[in-house]
């Protein structure tokens, strides 16, 4: 499979760590000191590319690993 045919198969569960913990994308964005849109655009499955410090401080402030914000879907498989 090609590389950029890999890239549609990481899913972000912000959606579901923010509801779990009672937090909103525009909390989230204060604490961690990105903008919504970024993370957003995250949250959306439509990042490209994300930073180890946008990484590191997201999971900080949701309390997780980076294991249970980012899941990679079998090839082929559903979400």
């Amino acid at each position: 499979m090609p590389p950029e045919e890999d890239a549609g198969r990481v899913h972000c569960r912000l959606d579901e760590l923010l509801a779990e913990r009672g937090l909103t994308l525009t909390r989230l964005a204060e604490l961690v000191g990105v903008t919504v849109v970024n993370l957003s655009v995250l949250k959306n499955d439509r990042a490209r590319a994300i930073r180890f410090s946008t990484l590191t401080a997201v999971c900080d402030v949701l309390g997780c690993q980076v294991g249970d914000l980012l899941v990679v879907t079998p090839p082929g498989g559903a979400r």
